[in-house]
């Protein structure tokens, strides 16, 4: 199982809000750290929010691949709908040669709908951009010159993209949240899943990957193509005592002021509780815990190839993000794949 770090760039950490350039900073000096303690992957989100500085990540991905050496650079997710898959590919493309070979995406309509007004798009049509998007964005990723047409952007005709990935076929994943279609979608397609569970038991999510490597297989997929990787939010400490004690704090303030936003209940002590149990979506732990709880996670929804962690949470240091990236690459790892 590969496991990794997912970023949306926030500037919320500590008792004080940083500055941007404070914050842009300690995210470049994470993702550095994460490729020395020997983990996978290294995401960044996509947001078009004051407390977010992740609007741009192909930009911060890029500064990232000029200082790590190994590591795998993700976009978690790339709001595809509101984007000209043109230039996503050309981003992309530019960061894989500046990593040498380096480059991900992970591409989803967006569960906030920030980018939709900022870009003039309208939320009727919000399956009919993603459909239409992704389709261009593949034919751009496996031909130089592309012909194609569309309803929401003007046509192609034998137009080269420029400049090319170094990586033959740049992996893009498919972002999904827990609507059949996009389970579906993805395996029709082929390309591997990431299945972004925030709330409630990871085991609830089992039928939907079922689906999707069902509709992989009657596509003509064989099922080592058919990956599946599980985004959560989670944390490691030394021991469970001290990350619960590190972690709560800062997950009910942020969790119950997004609640306000989209009529979700105020976090409790209760609600947490059965969050970071056995069956639980998070994974909030000490190394030994953590690790059982990402292969009890894997067996539920009948293997997962990739688990990444998001971190984002007003809670927490520089320095204890810091110290349970290390905790991950040193102990963590090794118990999940040893």
């Amino acid at each position: 199982m590969e496991i990794g770090i997912d970023s949306f760039a926030s500037a919320m950490y500590g008792s004080n809000a940083l500055s941007s350039v404070d914050a842009m900073e300690q995210l470049l000096e994470r993702i550095n750290v994460a490729d020395q303690a020997g983990l996978d992957i290294f995401g960044i989100g996509e947001h078009h929010k004051k407390e977010f500085l992740d609007s741009a990540p192909a930009v911060i991905l890029a500064a990232a691949a000029a200082m790590t050496k190994r590591i795998r650079l993700s976009s978690a997710v790339t709001v595809l709908s509101t984007s000209d898959p043109v230039r996503v590919y050309q981003a992309f493309a530019t960061l894989d040669l500046i990593s040498k070979g380096r480059a991900e995406l992970v591409v989803g309509r967006g569960s906030a709908i920030d980018a939709y007004p900022l870009f003039g798009f309208n939320l009727e049509d919000y399956d009919a951009l993603f459909r239409e998007k992704l389709d261009l964005l593949l034919k751009i990723r496996d031909q130089e010159f592309v012909t194609w047409s569309g309803r929401f952007r003007p046509a192609l005709n034998n137009q080269p993209i420029y400049p090319r990935a170094l990586q033959q076929n740049i992996p893009i994943w498919l972002g999904v949240g827990g609507t059949p279609e996009s389970f579906v979608r993805a395996g029709t397609l082929g390309l591997p899943l990431m299945v972004a569970v925030i709330g409630g038991e990871t085991a609830r999510f089992r039928p939907l990957v079922d689906l999707y490597r069902k509709a992989g297989a009657d596509a003509g997929f064989k099922p080592e193509q058919l990956k599946v990787g599980l985004h959560s939010p989670g944390y490691v400490a030394a021991n469970t005592s001290l990350a619960i004690e590190e972690y709560y704090p800062g997950y009910a303030k942020l969790w119950t002021e997004a609640g306000k936003q989209r009529g979700w209940p105020p976090v409790t002590r209760a609600g947490f509780n059965q969050a970071i149990s056995d069956e639980g979506v998070l994974v909030v732990g000490g190394p030994e815990e953590v690790a059982q709880k990402l292969i009890r996670h894997s067996e539920a929804l009948g293997g997962i190839d990739r688990f990444t962690f998001q971190m984002d949470n007003a809670g927490l240091s520089h320095q204890q993000l810091i110290s349970a990236i290390q905790l991950i690459g040193k102990k963590v790892m090794p118990l999940v794949n040893g």
